[in-house]
């Protein structure tokens, strides 16, 4: 089973929001709350798959609570929900490092689909993969940050090929099948990228693989 934990300042779009969960057979939430801390607290002593969480709570804002989660468990995968949808928002969610964004206005179908989404690919944004890493790199740029410009030989031409299918939107089983490997070894690939680049999501992989030129735009 895929375990989930939602943080959410509105019980009665939290509750839902777990009603929805409950009706696929591969997941089950663990733990729900309304305070960013109690959630840090749980995670000392349990593990989680998946962490669905809002940006705007009082106690402690989704961005510091994303990072803070990260640092307890890099491979936790996080799932920013909210009505924000400034770019502004959008790059601060992905700089604190979560794997995706879903709007809140959207349809409960799509929200099905983003779940199913990290579980399957570790990311999920309301728009295109292209766009957000086009953004991506665009506000790289603005904000002067060389932390993605690193030696690309630092990879090995199996992680290249990992970035690559990566790139396309396929997932890990697709991409073992793919390259005749086990999902298990894919996970372990992209771990290692992260590793190696400090990337914190799938997405600065893929920014960094545009940056070194391991793979172009038209590869997405």
């Amino acid at each position: 089973m895929f375990k989930v934990a939602l943080v959410d300042d509105h019980e009665l779009f939290r509750k839902s929001l777990i009603f929805v969960l409950e009706q696929i057979p591969t997941i089950e939430v663990v733990f729900d709350t309304d305070d960013g801390n109690l959630l840090l607290n749980y995670l000392e002593n349990n593990t989680v798959d998946l962490i669905l969480l809002d940006i705007q709570m009082p106690i402690m804002d989704g961005f510091t609570l994303c990072k803070k989660i990260k640092q307890l468990n890099t491979a936790v995968k996080i799932l920013t929900v909210s009505q924000l949808t400034t770019k502004e928002s959008i790059h601060q969610i992905f700089e604190s490092g979560s794997n995706g964004f879903f709007s809140k206005n959207s349809s409960t179908d799509s929200f099905k689909d983003a779940v199913l989404s990290m579980i399957e690919k570790d990311y999920y944004f309301d728009i295109s993969l292209s766009d957000v890493v086009k953004e991506a790199i665009l506000w790289k740029e603005k904000q002067n940050d060389n932390r993605l410009t690193l030696d690309k030989d630092l990879l090995s031409p199996r992680e290249k090929e990992i970035i690559f299918w990566s790139a396309k939107g396929l997932t890990c089983q697709q991409i073992a099948d793919q390259l005749f490997i086990s999902k298990r070894t894919v996970e372990a690939h992209r771990k290692t990228i992260m590793d190696k680049t400090s990337c914190l999501n799938i997405i600065e992989v893929v920014v960094f693989g545009l940056k070194e030129r391991i793979i172009t735009l038209e590869d997405l």
